[in-house]
């Protein structure tokens, strides 16, 4: 399936874009509301990218994706169980997910700086892990 090395490999670029963009943000001394919000969204992005991925991938598989209120918690789910990432970097991300939950919901400038530097320090080895995971996923699906 070319179509999802494909689909695949545009969302890993848009992710490298945010974390190159997230890395700038964070590289600020001084950190003003505006750059706070910056580095959130940007964390909301590449969260996305990754759900992207986990859905194309259980997608391939033949796997459905039921819609409900805990849609993005199942898609988790989803993935550990049918072996595409294991439950220790699912619960990474379930992290991530939260902070979209809140991100999505929440105003701006109610955003806290402690929490939002440990999850940009975190997103890269996560995002690594993430990548080691769905290789063996993809690479099946694509021959």
């Amino acid at each position: 399936m070319v179509d999802l090395a494909r689909k695949i490999a545009a969302e890993k670029e848009n992710v490298e874009k945010a974390l190159d963009n997230l890395k700038d943000a964070m590289g600020r001394k001084k950190r003003s509301t505006i750059e706070l919000a910056a580095i959130a969204t940007f964390l909301h992005n590449i969260y996305n990218g990754i759900e992207n991925i986990l859905k194309q991938v259980l997608k391939a598989k033949g796997t459905k994706i039921p819609k409900s209120d805990t849609s993005h918690k199942d898609l988790l789910d989803l993935s550990v169980s049918n072996g595409i990432i294991p439950e220790k970097l699912s619960d990474q991300l379930y992290e991530y997910l939260t902070f979209r939950h809140y991100f999505v919901h929440a105003y701006g400038f109610m955003l806290e700086e402690a929490q939002l530097e440990d999850l940009a320090n975190n997103i890269q080895d996560v995002w690594l892990r993430f990548l080691s995971a769905i290789q063996d996923n993809t690479s099946e699906n694509t021959t």
